[in-house]
């Protein structure tokens, strides 16, 4: 019998107690740790845990990296309602302990992964080249968002156990290594269909694509892509078209069963992994203070075209009947007016079914009336804390319960997005508009297979897609660049609606929807932030990094520009 290094063993247990019913050789393990051997022992058994603590932490990053931070700046959802705790304002305005929260999320993943490809590297306990290229592609996944929301980073020197200090590489760098990874990846899995026979199959320990080869490799070409065309047109960027182009030369993810998408564990505790019913149902649901609305840029863009995922999205306004008064003296008192004429032009604009009686111009009351669950009407992003009494949560679309729902109560969670097959189309068609050598197909039918398996992920009908794709709203069969690249850009929006980091890299990187790029300028009814109304570009650096790595942050700073919510990154600038 084979023996095993002591810490292998400690690695095992730990494991083995963390995550005991996943399979049958964890409950073995878990009854009797006396009893494993070299060949019950296998690395499968340690992707689990980065896999899902990378798009379903637990509560404290869950809500303040993903919900408070990149949903709100990709303007899924919105605050500031009569209900919430804060303004909208809230991450607009810099907030050291959430920005910490989101830095120390991101630094303290790492080493979860780390480990798993150093276990599986060659000379590891558990050396096995094709675990290795899946551990690459998701370093690939990981080290994309943390860069996009903060810029430059430690990644050459992170993990290696001689650099206690390591420096932080420049996004271009960043962008350059990943591919390369990338790469390596996909030429090692070749042909390769499962990591190996037995205990070295990772199988269902997988949770992205349960241990099917071909599917990482798809994976692992539609990141390049994405990847490439974020860098594409950046200063000094040389390496985007040529990459580009060989992801045309290689499967990409094509089929409705090629979406990467992680199935949300029903019975783990929030404190190990966390979904949006975490922040919604734990205060007190729809009324409650760690409440939200969906944006209203969001459901004009789908309420406006008739767009048969509204539905899946969102609730109607709850509605109801609801008396202002206005404030009896002070800058409230005299913004009375305003405020309420913004509150019913929002409505009118949306085409809201709701009466208004009263004058706000002549009277010091005014009352409306709104039929419950009739309207779908998106609050505006941004709203100051001013104007929250008049924001009542019952004139705005609130989220479906398919994604606040309590675990346990359905088996029907929604799924974290990884990587979805309508976006390796929107990518694909981005490449053939831009006229990128090597890119090739028919812009338009690419355009409208995304959309079409985007409705199909969210589960649209058949019949509605069809519909839908008869509306020139979704063909870039004509038009100017800008006007195909606006359609473009907002599908992939859409359709990353929940996962709030890409959704806020498209923004940034393509413009759209413009109305969020353009940010807000009237102090009397939005919150300016310390950015002044602009579109956020980055996160700050967390406290830590400043005080464990202090010389090489501030030499990343001194490249990149200030460490504020208003400083492009090297991919967003033209």
């Amino acid at each position: 019998m084979k023996t095993m290094k002591p810490y292998s063993f400690l690695f095992i247990i730990m494991i083995a107690a963390g995550l005991a019913g996943c399979t049958k050789n964890f409950e073995d393990i878990n009854k009797d740790p006396n009893a494993i051997t070299s060949e019950q022992a296998s690395a499968r058994y340690f992707i689990t845990v980065p896999q899902y603590k990378l798009y379903a932490p637990d509560n404290y990053p869950y809500w303040r990296a993903q919900l408070i931070h990149a949903d709100r700046f990709a303007g899924y959802f919105t605050f500031g309602d009569n209900y919430s705790w804060w303004s909208d304002e809230l991450s607009y305005s810099y907030h050291l302990s959430y920005t910490d929260a989101t830095w120390d999320f991101y630094e303290g993943y790492f080493g979860q992964l780390d480990n798993f490809m150093k276990l599986t590297a060659p000379g590891g306990d558990f050396e096995n080249e094709y675990m290795y290229a899946v551990g690459l592609i998701m370093k690939g996944l990981y080290y994309q968002m943390f860069t996009e929301t903060f810029g430059e980073i430690p990644y050459s020197e992170a993990g290696d156990p001689d650099i206690i200090l390591p420096g932080y590489d420049t996004q271009m760098a960043i962008y350059k290594g990943i591919i390369a990874d990338l790469n390596s990846a996909m030429t090692t899995i070749g042909s390769a269909t499962k990591t190996g026979d037995g205990v070295n199959d990772l199988g269902n320990n997988d949770l992205y694509c349960a241990g099917d080869l071909q599917k990482w490799k798809k994976l692992a070409n539609t990141l390049k892509l994405r990847i490439a065309l974020r860098a594409y047109g950046a200063p000094g960027d040389d390496f985007a078209a040529a990459a580009v182009s060989q992801c045309f030369g290689a499967p990409l993810l094509s089929t409705q069963g090629d979406n990467v998408l992680m199935t949300k564990d029903n019975t783990i505790s929030k404190w190990n992994s966390d979904s949006y019913a975490g922040a919604w149902l734990d205060f007190g649901g729809y009324g409650s203070g760690g409440g939200w609305t969906v944006s209203k840029v969001m459901i004009d863009n789908l309420r406006n075209y008739n767009d048969p995922r509204l539905t899946k999205f969102v609730k109607p306004a709850a509605g109801g009947t609801f008396t202002f008064t206005k404030p009896a003296s002070g800058s409230d008192a005299t913004l009375w007016p305003k405020r309420v004429t913004y509150l019913t032009n929002v409505l009118t604009v949306a085409g809201a079914d709701f009466t208004k009686t009263g004058n706000e111009n002549v009277d010091n009351s005014v009352t409306f009336t709104m039929p419950a669950n009739k309207n779908f009407v998106g609050q505006p992003v941004r709203l100051n804390g001013f104007i929250k009494p008049l924001i009542r949560r019952e004139f705005f679309c609130t989220p479906t319960d398919y994604f606040v729902v309590a675990k346990g109560a359905t088996s029907n969670l929604y799924k974290e997005i990884v990587l979805t097959t309508a976006e390796a189309y929107f990518l694909q068609a981005e490449a053939v508009v831009r006229g990128i050598s090597g890119a090739t197909g028919d812009a338009n039918q690419l355009f409208q297979e995304g959309i079409r398996q985007s409705m199909l992920m969210w589960g649209c009908a058949a019949g509605d897609i069809t519909t839908y794709l008869t509306q020139p709203v979704a063909s870039i069969a004509s038009g100017t660049l800008a006007e195909k690249l606006e359609k473009l850009a907002t599908q992939r929006w859409i359709n990353s609606y929940t996962e709030g980091f890409e959704g806020w890299a498209v923004v940034r990187k393509l413009g759209y929807p413009a109305e969020l790029a353009a940010g807000v300028t009237d102090a009397d009814i939005y919150g300016l932030g310390t950015i002044n109304g602009l579109y956020p570009e980055r996160m700050q650096y967390g406290t830590g990094a400043y005080s464990k790595n202090g010389a090489n942050l501030n030499a990343a700073i001194a490249r990149q520009g200030a460490d504020k919510m208003d400083t492009k990154l090297w991919f967003s600038k033209p």
